[in-house]
């Protein structure tokens, strides 16, 4: 038995050449950046970025490795600026004694605060340490930019079914590190289920097959059979990849969003369901969808601000399932609403009008006069009540400051029932040519 049997199968199966290695290609084939880094031995500081299992860390390994540099490794999670400068020491040493580089590989990266990143740029910067950080959360808004600017970021995709299967594989074909000593059978449309359930991670798929194997007892002939029982027992403790602070939150609401703005009330589902399906609160995503109504719907239907509110209230008074359906329907509704951003870009432009201009009077005649004072110096003189003039419009009255001059902010599209408003107010300012 290999001596290293007690270790994890994800830790045992970890990729030791790039012939082992599953998935990248788009970085590691023929010809690509991090591929020619091996070859060359080149070394610089970088950032891998791309979800769990997907071979981050793995990489970082096998670059220094190839290198035949010195490894000093950190989790952003447990360490702190003593141990930075640790690190920075013996790096020291190594450069004083046996002139050997140090790699830095930091994994989750991005949590570092500032202070713990600025501890280590200067050494990133005169070459003392080549910095490696793994994340799973966007560089841009987790790392500094200093930092980034001395740093190439790589993006790294989730594996599809095909090289998770292949990952299976490998480790039921290994003597020495795998499971091939096992006398497993393991039919092959029960491996792509387990393919599947993995979610893009292949640490998470080698985990539910160790846990598979472990479950299943052997028959007389000394064969442990996996069956579709004992992969669905282990495959219903699995949760599905979301962050609820992390970028893959953020992905899903934006693309629900986009879904709906692009009136896709089947994709708009479906990524509400994704979001459930990964434990969203489902009343976040009913204030969402109050805004979706107010700024791509508006009032082409007024009706999809009222059916957001009452499915968040609905769900705050029935819970899950019955409150889910409620903001289902609404999300239905809005995809399939005429839309219009006219009253967001309006309110947009007023606001930079409005932080732009100052602190303009209000023009006299638009003052009341509550007390005769006001009345005597010109407050409200000349107003006109537009209830008493034709059509309930005073044609020709100002109502901006003088020095702002008369804007247009709101133009109404054709569509729903900014049609009629639209046909409203042309008329009103043709009338207006007129004065």
């Amino acid at each position: 038995m290999n001596d290293k049997q007690w270790q994890p199968l994800a830790t045992r199966m970890r990729p030791r050449t790039l012939a082992e290695f599953v998935g990248q290609q788009h970085l590691l084939g023929e010809h690509k950046p991090l591929r020619q880094a091996i070859e060359k031995q080149a070394l610089h500081s970088m950032i891998l970025w791309g979800p769990p299992g997907t071979g981050k860390t793995t990489f970082a390994r096998m670059l220094v490795n190839s290198a035949t540099a010195r490894m000093e490794s950190l989790s952003a999670v447990m360490s702190g600026v003593k141990d930075i400068r640790a690190v920075v020491v013996r790096a020291e040493e190594a450069q004083q004694y046996s002139g050997q580089p140090t790699v830095l590989f930091i994994d989750e990266i991005h949590r570092f605060n500032k202070a713990q990143q600025d501890a280590f740029l200067p050494y990133v910067e005169e070459g003392l340490l080549t910095l490696i950080g793994a994340t799973t959360e966007n560089p841009s808004f987790e790392l500094n930019h200093a930092l980034l600017s001395r740093t190439r970021v790589y993006v790294l995709r989730r594996l599809d079914e095909q090289d998770l299967l292949k990952v299976i594989q490998q480790a039921l074909g290994d003597a020495e590190r795998g499971l091939a000593n096992l006398n497993i059978e393991f039919p092959a449309e029960l491996q792509m289920l387990l393919a599947k359930a993995a979610d893009g991670d292949a640490r998470r798929a080698l985990g539910m097959l160790e846990v598979a194997v472990d479950l299943v007892q052997e028959d007389a002939a000394g064969v442990k059979l996996v069956t579709e029982a004992v992969l669905q027992e282990v495959m219903t403790t699995g949760l599905r990849r979301f962050d609820k602070q992390g970028d893959i939150f953020y992905e899903q609401i934006s693309a629900l969003h986009k879904s709906v703005r692009g009136s896709s009330p089947d994709a708009a589902l479906y990524w509400y369901c994704r979001m459930l399906d990964g434990g969203c609160d489902p009343l976040y995503i009913a204030r969402r969808i109050v805004r979706m109504a107010t700024e791509d719907i508006g009032i082409a239907d007024p009706r999809g601000l009222e059916i957001t509110l009452h499915a968040w209230d609905t769900y705050e008074r029935l819970g899950s399932p019955e409150g889910d359906l409620a903001i289902a329907e609404a999300i239905v509704f809005l995809a399939c609403c005429a839309k219009s951003n006219a009253v967001y870009t309006a309110f947009n432009s007023a606001m930079q009008d409005a932080q732009r201009s100052g602190s303009l009077d209000v023009p006299m005649h638009l003052r009341n006069a509550p007390t005769k004072l006001m009345k005597n110096i010109g407050y409200g003189k000349e107003y006109r009540y537009a209830h008493d003039e034709p059509d309930a419009y005073a044609k020709g009255e100002k109502y901006f400051p003088e020095e702002l001059g008369e804007k247009t902010y709101y133009h109404p599209v054709e569509r729903g029932l900014e049609i009629k408003v639209k046909a409203k107010l042309d008329k009103l300012r043709a009338t207006e040519k007129l004065v």
